[in-house]
């Protein structure tokens, strides 16, 4: 998540939403990425988007079993489906997003029966230091 942290700083020094994303496979990092809405003009440019693209890229595969992503927060519901599409094993992310959270605080789509994969979620890692770059960059703009 450290690595995530340090990816979410690189979007905030852009002047977008800090939010960053690190995909791991066989305990090594993959792909990086950060939220890149603003400067790509793209509104799918989030973090967990780019380095689905990223790693997909790498592993010459659009499927990503056996990869980890860790996100510093709760994915909206368009990345959420694209983690279930992407086959991501786990799912890793700090802060909740209680506005617009499509792994558990609005929608439940990561872990959702009815659909055909499922990716395993743990919220809460490095919580305080995920809520807290955010909420500064959202104060700091009011």
């Amino acid at each position: 998540m450290m690595s995530a942290l340090k990816e979410a700083k690189k979007a905030q020094n852009l002047g977008e939403a800090p939010i960053g994303a690190v995909i791991v496979k066989d305990n090594k990092i993959v792909a990086k990425g950060f939220n890149r809405c603003i400067a790509d003009n793209d509104p799918t440019a989030h973090a967990e988007i780019i380095v689905l693209r990223k790693a997909a890229k790498k592993l010459n595969n659009y499927r990503l079993n056996g990869c980890d992503i860790y996100v510093t927060i709760e994915p909206c519901a368009m990345c959420a489906g694209a983690l279930v599409n992407a086959r991501i094993t786990r799912l890793f992310y700090g802060a909740e997003n209680i506005k617009a959270g499509g792994c558990k605080s609005v929608f439940q789509i990561s872990n959702n029966k009815k659909l055909n994969h499922r990716v395993e979620t743990k919220s809460g890692v490095l919580k305080d230091e995920c809520r807290a770059i955010i909420k500064n960059f959202f104060k700091d703009k009011r």
